[in-house]
């Protein structure tokens, strides 16, 4: 991690441009090209930043080994990976919600040996588990809605952020899980080293955060 500069991680989409917005009601100078740029590392000197831009579910991982001082990972993000870092404040951002859903013809008397399809295999038997319900997860990296129109799952659990992909591929929610937002994490031994730096910023976007919630 950078010695002089604060190191961010940043997950790309919507999470990066909702997280640069809080930033820059905090009073932090980013430019306006940094929202274009297609770079993975960008250092904002005038604001004292070096960003990593990565994949969402990497960014607890680039805090955790040092990589990153500081990131902002989502909640369902957090609960999947387990990292050691510390969830130091909720940024209210990028808020969804994660759910179970299925076919309308889905019967689940008939579920004998309930197979369901995520992205977040942990997550999924963690909750599962807690409800008394044994069932197999599949796990897939993308397009989940597919498992159970080809027969490969009988359920899904995905986010669901307006439910407008669920209903285009003809899936209907059938349970609300747990609600999802955007959260500032920082790494441990980071918030010993630069704990000035980050504190400060941690105030200054709790301050955005509480004005915004406050609207």
């Amino acid at each position: 991690m950078s010695k002089s500069l604060l190191t961010v991680a940043m997950p790309k989409g919507r999470i990066f441009e909702e997280a640069v917005g809080l930033l820059r009601q905090a009073g932090y100078a980013i430019p306006e090209e940094f929202d274009e740029s297609r770079k993975l590392i960008i250092d904002v000197p005038e604001s004292g930043m070096r960003f990593i831009l990565a994949k969402p579910m990497d960014v607890p991982t680039y805090v955790e080994h040092g990589v990153a001082d500081v990131g902002v990972a989502g909640k369902d993000v957090m609960l999947e990976e387990e990292r050691d870092v510390y969830e130091v404040l909720d940024l209210k951002i990028s808020a969804c919600y994660m759910a179970v859903a299925a076919l309308p013809s889905y019967d689940p008397s008939a579920d004998v040996a309930p197979k369901i399809a995520s992205k977040y295999p942990k997550l999924t038997s963690d909750y599962f588990r807690e409800q008394g319900e044994q069932v197999e997860i599949i796990k897939l990296n993308g397009s989940i809605e597919l498992a159970p129109i080809v027969g490969l799952a009988d359920r899904i659990v995905d986010i669901v952020s307006t439910g407008q992909t669920l209903k285009e591929n003809g899936l209907v929610e059938i349970e609300t899980m747990i609600p999802i937002t955007s959260r500032f994490i920082v790494n441990p031994v980071s918030y010993r080293t630069k704990s000035k730096q980050i504190d400060e910023m941690v105030d200054r976007l709790a301050e955005v955060v509480s004005e915004e919630v406050a609207k």
